[in-house]
């Protein structure tokens, strides 16, 4: 005989709601008793519900992100051992009763004392037998020390750095054993198998009849991993499925998800860390057409997306007083001399790097070490046919307005017909990119890494300014600094507009 039985939350401790950050199971899965099927997280900590019984589910009636408290219902499964149960309903039934299980250091081979260099889970963490709970490393190697028991930790008793040796007390779990009365002899003939009750709620078991419900929450191949690892995995971005576990049964641990986030940083891969965008078919709204990516645009996409990813940008605003700039190219003009703003800001941007080396530089490959460059050469962002280019003017210091000019005009145009070569796109310690011959007030420019900053130049404008008596129109040029804010604080960058605009602003110090 089968029936439908509902499956409510248990008694969880002292919390009135709480959160359902996963749910374990769809719709059809046959689970057994014990088998998780939710995760929960209260301010506290994270743990996971496990059935009562086995069998398969026919409806789901929480979310992701319900609170839900004791003896509301989680889901329902089709059970085929009710008549086991209604059976021995006189018999004595086994009862959970919760214990304090002390969890100490196993023999770990010929080591006196070794050093806690992890601590794998927190007070209130739910546990499932094997789960890794600290990491100790000796001289020799590091090992990571699994409960022997299921259950919820109570209090850990160890400290990072601690030295610990052979039988001493890690921590204590609330474990839940099965505790039996004795059998008179007429129990004692029963061999039918007796179900433990839900430790969860007097609530009387009752039928549901809908099982039109259809819910997909997971994966089947649902990933085996500890509470604490499957919320380092929700907040990190990663789907578990995608991680292969290396503890027992296939089971995910701490260094197997830390090791995938790190081949994904190492591999470029980003993409695959993040939520995909939703796939469209835009033709059933009207019409449309389809137009291939250069391959420029491509490349341009690919790399900018992976500085976004993993670069954190700061961008800091300013606005620049370039009257007397203007004034001089005017005044240029009538000697036949024309010369850009763009070669201004050259050379003030690379006057003021000289005295903020910071900005003209790179981390290293471990991101642990910052590399100054000596020279100045500045990547020029330039819109072409086929997309965005970057290529390098080098050693700006040691050239003149015009000779910044002159070879600023050449490789434009070589841009423009794609006669750029590889070598002319390499060796930049910060890029400018200038929207000031298109228009626009202000923008955030993407660092074009392995810099740390870029400099984004808007269109300039003609502002009224308070001189004490009087608004002065002023010839306004609008700027705006992206960094890396692991290289570059927002004091220093603050320094860095506050010299480049007195530079600007002030002819004396670039001509």
């Amino acid at each position: 005989m089968t029936s439908i039985k509902n499956i409510a939350l248990p008694d969880i401790g002292d919390f009135n709601e709480v959160e359902v950050i996963e749910i374990l199971v769809n719709i059809g899965d046959k689970i057994n008793t014990d088998d998780s099927i939710i995760t929960l997280e209260s301010d506290k900590a994270s743990m996971e519900i496990p059935s009562p019984f086995s069998g398969i589910v026919t409806k789901i009636e929480i979310n992701i992100g319900d609170k839900i408290k004791q003896d509301d219902v989680i889901l329902s499964i089709e059970n085929e051992d009710d008549n086991l149960q209604n059976t021995n309903q006189s018999a004595k039934t086994e009862y959970f009763k919760p214990q304090i299980v002390p969890v100490v250091v196993p023999d770990i081979g010929d080591f006196d004392e070794v050093e806690v260099i992890e601590i794998l889970v927190s007070a209130g963490d739910e546990l499932s037998v094997e789960d890794s709970i600290i990491t100790l490393e000796s001289d020799k190697a590091s090992m990571e020390i699994p409960t022997p028991v299921a259950g919820t930790v109570i209090d850990i008793n160890v400290a990072l750095g601690d030295k610990i040796s052979l039988g001493a007390l890690i921590l204590n779990i609330e474990s839940m054993d099965v505790e039996k009365e004795p059998k008179t002899p007429a129990e004692t003939k029963t061999e039918s198998p007796v179900l433990a009750p839900t430790p969860t709620s007097s609530t009387p078991i009752s039928v549901i009849i809908n099982t039109n419900q259809v819910v997909s929450t997971l994966p089947k191949n649902n990933s085996h991993a500890s509470p604490s690892i499957r919320k380092l995995a929700r907040e990190l971005g990663i789907d578990l499925s995608s991680v292969t576990g290396t503890g027992q049964k296939g089971r995910i641990l701490d260094a197997d998800l830390k090791g995938y986030v790190k081949q994904i940083m190492t591999s470029g891969n980003l993409g695959s860390a993040i939520p995909k965008t939703p796939v469209i078919d835009f033709s059933k709204f009207g019409d449309t057409e389809t137009l291939v990516l250069s391959r420029i645009n491509k490349l341009s996409g690919k790399h900018l997306t992976a500085c976004w990813l993993n670069i954190p940008h700061v961008t800091q605003f300013d606005e620049v007083n370039i009257n007397q700039m203007e004034a001089y190219r005017q005044e240029q003009k009538t000697n036949d001399i024309k010369l850009t703003p763009l070669v201004f800001i050259m050379k003030a941007l690379v006057q003021t790097l000289q005295n903020h080396p910071r900005f003209n530089a790179s981390l290293n490959e471990s991101g642990e070490n910052l590399i100054i460059k000596k020279y100045f050469n500045l990547g020029i962002a330039m819109d072409t046919p086929k997309g965005l280019v970057v290529p390098v003017i080098r050693d700006v210091e040691q050239k003149s307005l015009i000779d910044l000019a002159k070879e600023l005009f050449e490789i434009s145009k070589n841009a423009r017909e794609g006669k750029l070569e590889p070598a002319d796109m390499q060796g930049s310690g910060l890029t400018i990119s200038s929207l000031g011959g298109i228009g626009g007030t202000q923008f955030t420019p993407i660092v074009n890494a392995p810099e740390v900053a870029i400099l984004g130049v808007s269109h300039s404008y003609f502002k009224p300014i308070w001189d004490g008596k009087n608004f002065i129109p002023t010839l306004t040029l609008p700027l705006a600094l992206s960094y890396d804010h692991r290289v570059i604080d927002g004091a220093q960058g603050g320094r860095f507009m506050a010299e480049l605009n007195s530079t600007l602003r002030d002819m004396k110090g670039i001509v």
